[in-house]
C-alpha cells in the first residue's frame, strides 16, 4: 500500500467561503477525466470525505478546511500510485484556483 498524497492549500475565504467552493467544485473533478468519473462527497464538521471513481480505480480523499489552508489527502490505489508525482503537482496547480 503506498502513502497517501497530503498538501496544505492557502486559502483566504474562512472556512464557509472554501465549504461553498469545495460543495460548487467537487462535482466538476468528473468532467477533468477523460472518460468522465463518479464522484461522491459528504461533510463531517469541517471534513469533506470523497471519491472519484474512474475507469475501474477508486479514489478516496479529504479536505479539511482550516482558517487559512485546506489540508488534501489523496488515498491512491495500487497502480495510480505510479503517478503519484504527476498528481500531486496537478493538485498543487489547479486547487488554488478553485480557492481564489
Amino acid at each position: 500500500m503506498s502513502q497517501p498524497l497530503a498538501l496544505d492549500i492557502p486559502h483566504s475565504l474562512g472556512k464557509a467561503g472554501v465549504r461553498a467552493r469545495l460543495d460548487g467544485g467537487v462535482g466538476k473533478l468528473g468532467e477533468k477525466i477523460p472518460g468522465g468519473a463518479t464522484v461522491q462527497h459528504r461533510w463531517e464538521g469541517d471534513t469533506m470525505h470523497f471519491t472519484v471513481a474512474a475507469m475501474g480505480q477508486q479514489v478516496a480523499c479529504t479536505a479539511i478546511v482550516f482558517d487559512k489552508h485546506v489540508r488534501a489527502v489523496v488515498d491512491l490505489p495500487g497502480m495510480l500510485s505510479l503517478l503519484a508525482g504527476p498528481i500531486k503537482a496537478a493538485i498543487e496547480s489547479q486547487a488554488p484556483k478553485l480557492l481564489k
